[in-house]
């Protein structure tokens, strides 16, 4: 019964959308120090009502078993592990200090009473937090273990609460513990909360309800609730289906985004100068880890070392590129099986001078904090930064190289060469070296590729094979250099493999992919978007 009354008073308090200020926090904490469970229970209320920072972290240090008090000036400190030479939290003073002999601390203990009266006053505490975070953390964690000693806590909040989203978890809350209830109408009502959630909890409880045996019977004694709920769980069940599909849509769009940055350098090397470079997935590797080793020389800014790991990628795959041409590819212009088993040669060296370098097996590449965590948007829709950032990453890249080919002088020589290589050299273009900056501009962009794709996927000499399939598929369907078409290719490809993986399985995704795409170049052999180039013919 004292519980419940304490109980009372701090959903009364609550009400009114402000603390007492008549007992301040040094006061209210005295009576924590007392032997006496009923003066450590009056002192909780207190502290309850006191507009004070401190009292949230004492109640939940309390509650946690972490909250002592110091014996020789019972000042309260926070001691997360006791040891001696151990740095405690102060909260008289509010600052850290160190503990020389650990018997001159001594624990706040708790009951069992106590700790439901804890778990109250931490609730009323978050819940009226003008810090949004906090009140979306605590009714997420109401929500997962909701007890009915804070139904009433839940209803005062609910009927206070701005956010739509922190409603829902006080909902899905009060919904979950009035299902427990034996009155019909307060079961019903029960359901009407849930209605209104995609969580898990949500979609469990409901099913629950329409459970029906072998017979098509309800489980469910309480034949109209079930078929109430019944009712309420098709209606959630067709917002779920629009979640997920959304949900797929914009994980097929972040994996479109992968394939474009890992085709739109092989549609200028291959679109553009006609050359089959089967070495374009050893330039991704090549970016990966030299993302890796940037790491390895600043592992202390993590975080920035992605920034400087993107130029210098694009540098060292650029290079290799440039060599590449220079050395072997501008010998076999015109002779595309030719550059095919060139490539396919230089591909092997790279992997195993990686091999040699690295070591064969796969390295670590940390991503950064801000890059990493998931974006919850309800139970129903989540997505990963990672994912998110990559693809805004592909939208840049895509968006700089547009305008280096339309506004700049060396897209317009590109371009010159591509349509008319005797006319370009005739007006002074140097077509050599255009092939070389046009080889070196793809196998760069690969290597940012690889920057990107070091954030998702593992990093090993066979990095580059995972993608070199997809990206010439993505290049082919889109438009042979056509970069629009990439474009297109890539996040149609991607939407279309999210959609039929969890149907088919991944590799008769693949497998079916693949002949969707050989019997559309029979239609179109020339992809979804034509361009008039060195190797097209009119």
């Amino acid at each position: 019964m004292k519980i419940i009354k304490s109980l009372t008073i701090i959903v009364l308090a609550f009400s009114f959308a402000s603390f007492a200020r008549a007992n301040n926090f040094e006061q209210a904490v005295q009576g924590l120090l007392e032997n006496s469970n009923k003066k450590k229970a009056a002192a909780v209320e207190q502290l309850a009502k006191v507009d004070d920072p401190r009292s949230l972290p004492t109640l939940k240090a309390m509650l946690d078993a972490k909250l002592y008090y110091k014996k020789d000036d019972k000042s309260l400190v926070i001691i997360t592990d006791l040891e001696e030479g151990a740095t405690v939290h102060n909260l008289m003073s509010q600052s850290d200090e160190s503990i020389s002999d650990k018997r001159a601390v001594s624990k706040v203990r708790i009951n069992n009473k106590l700790r439901r009266l804890l778990r109250s006053s931490i609730a009323v505490l978050e819940l009226s937090s003008g810090d949004m975070a906090i009140r979306l953390e605590s009714a997420k964690n109401l929500a997962k273990n909701p007890s009915a000693d804070m139904r009433d806590v839940l209803i005062i909040a609910l009927e206070k609460e701005s956010s739509s989203k922190i409603a829902g978890f006080l909902s899905l809350s009060l919904g979950l513990i009035d299902l427990e209830n034996e009155d019909p109408a307060v079961r019903r009502k029960a359901v009407d909360y849930l209605s209104g959630s995609v969580e898990p909890q949500a979609i469990g409880a409901l099913k629950a309800l329409t459970a029906k045996d072998k017979d098509g019977n309800y489980l469910e004694q309480d034949k109209e609730l079930a078929a109430y709920a019944a009712k309420v769980f098709k209606r959630v069940d067709t917002k779920m289906q629009l979640f997920k599909t959304s949900e797929n849509m914009l994980f097929g769009l972040s994996l479109g985004s992968v394939l474009l940055l890992a085709a739109i350098g092989l549609a200028i090397t291959f679109g553009v100068m006609g050359v089959i470079n089967m070495a374009h997935g050893e330039m991704i590797m090549l970016g990966a880890y030299t993302t890796f080793t940037v790491q390895q020389l600043m592992p202390e800014l993590i975080g920035a070392s992605l920034f400087v790991a993107i130029p210098v990628a694009f540098i060292v795959a650029a290079a290799v590129g440039v060599l590449m041409e220079r050395l072997i590819i501008r010998h076999l212009y015109g002779r595309p099986l030719d550059t095919l088993l060139a490539t396919f040669g230089v591909s092997l060296i790279l992997q195993q001078a990686i091999r040699q370098i690295y070591g064969a097996n796969s390295v670590s590449v940390i991503s950064p904090p801000w890059i990493s965590g998931l974006w919850e948007v309800n139970g129903a829709l989540a997505l990963t930064y990672n994912r998110i950032y990559i693809l805004l990453f592909a939208m840049l890249v895509l968006g700089l190289l547009a305008l280096l080919l339309k506004k700049t002088l060396v897209g317009l020589q590109m371009r010159a060469v591509t349509q008319n290589r005797p006319m370009a050299n005739s007006m002074g273009i140097r077509a050599g070296w255009v092939d070389a900056m046009t080889f070196g501009l793809g196998s760069g962009i690969a290597g940012i590729a690889g920057v990107a794709l070091s954030q998702i996927a593992s990093v090993s000499p066979n990095l580059g094979q995972t993608y070199i399939v997809d990206s010439f598929m993505v290049v082919v369907f889109g438009g042979v250099g056509n970069i629009m078409g990439t474009f297109i290719g890539a996040m149609t490809l991607g939407v279309i493999n999210k959609f039929l993986e969890p149907q088919v399985g991944a590799v008769i995704g693949k497998i079916i992919v693949l002949v969707f795409i050989i019997l559309f170049i029979q239609w179109r052999p020339r992809g979804l978007f034509a361009l008039k180039g060195r190797f097209v013919e009119d």
